[in-house]
């Protein structure tokens, strides 16, 4: 046996068969392989992209230009104090309120809203909140504190609802008021 012809064969076969399988593997994938175009599809979400892009521009713009046309309003609004307290006052219809709850309601009764007795309406005049609007205006802990104010008989009750419903009383809302106070006993949430 010659090995010296031994060990020239030893590498010549594997290379060729690696050139070979190349050879083959690359064209295979060449064959087999598609050429997928998403030029249409890029297109239209190119077109989206700028609509919304000017969309977005158009809401911007009209976010920088409302604060300038609000201001002046708020400038003109000191003239007519008195306005506000007469819309207020046109604004509620003791019929409707008469019709929810089947009893007669005077504007501005803090005792409409569920939880409020007289005594806690003294504690919240005592702390300038006599008006639906006052009250519906006043934080939960400001509530909490006018009772606080009472002492610990008050500590049961609960204020977390009272600016809700003194703004649905304020507004108007007397059916929706009513149904609130039908489904939550006790004025609790």
């Amino acid at each position: 046996m010659d090995f010296e012809n031994m060990n020239i064969w030893c590498w010549l076969i594997p290379l060729l068969t690696g050139l070979i399988c190349g050879i083959i593997g690359y064209y295979w994938g060449k064959g087999n392989s598609e050429v997928i175009d998403n030029s249409v599809d890029l297109k239209l979400l190119e077109d989206k992209n700028a609509r919304l892009q000017a969309d977005l521009d158009a809401c911007n713009k009209k976010l920088t230009v409302a604060p300038a046309a609000v201001a002046p309003k708020k400038k003109a609004a000191p003239k007519a104090k008195v306005a506000p307290a007469s819309i207020a006052a046109a604004a509620f219809d003791a019929s409707a309120a008469k019709a929810a709850f089947g009893k007669r309601i005077k504007q501005d009764d803090l005792k409409v809203v569920e939880g409020i007795g007289p005594k806690i309406e003294g504690l919240f005049h005592n702390f300038d909140i006599k008006t639906w609007k006052a009250l519906s205006e006043a934080s939960v802990a400001k509530c909490q504190e006018v009772l606080n104010s009472g002492g610990d008989r008050y500590r049961i009750h609960d204020p977390a609802s009272w600016p809700m419903q003194s703004k649905m009383a304020y507004k108007g809302d007397w059916k929706k008021l009513a149904k609130w106070q039908d489904e939550h006993k006790g004025g609790k949430l």
